[in-house]
């Protein structure tokens, strides 16, 4: 039964990854490139129109930490900000480097653009794509 239960919970996790995926693909891959090394955004940041998937992942995990010790907690609170600061997003709770704000500016809003659903599925995307790789 649990084998059951932890398969029918995986393939879940993994459906959702992939709309998560195709959201961002979808809405997010025109500005965001998804993957390219610190040495790469700075040969290339003239060119650029935001911050790479992996550096927005990275400095979301950096600030939006807990001294609790499930994981899951941060991952939670990660995937609210992220989810809430898409459709709304305000200079005033970005969390990206001052330079970054001053070369690309605050995001628009995609509350036009993709459902809650969406939003939710990109946010977890964020997240776990990026689980255990370093920008650097």
């Amino acid at each position: 039964m649990n084998k059951i239960f932890l398969s029918s919970f995986l393939l879940g996790a993994s459906l959702f990854a992939n709309e998560g995926y195709e959201v961002y693909k979808k809405n997010c891959k025109s500005c965001h490139v998804e993957i390219m090394s610190e040495k790469e955004v700075m040969a290339k940041l003239s060119k650029m129109k935001a911050p790479p998937m992996i550096e927005v992942s990275a400095r979301l995990k950096e600030n939006i930490k807990t001294k609790d010790e499930e994981d899951d907690v941060d991952r939670h609170l990660f995937i609210l900000f992220v989810k809430d600061y898409i459709m709304h997003p305000n200079l005033d709770f970005s969390m990206c480097h001052a330079g970054a704000l001053e070369k690309f500016g605050t995001m628009p809003s995609m509350k036009e653009q993709i459902t809650k659903k969406e939003a939710h599925a990109v946010a977890v995307w964020l997240y776990d794509r990026y689980e255990n790789i370093e920008f650097k």
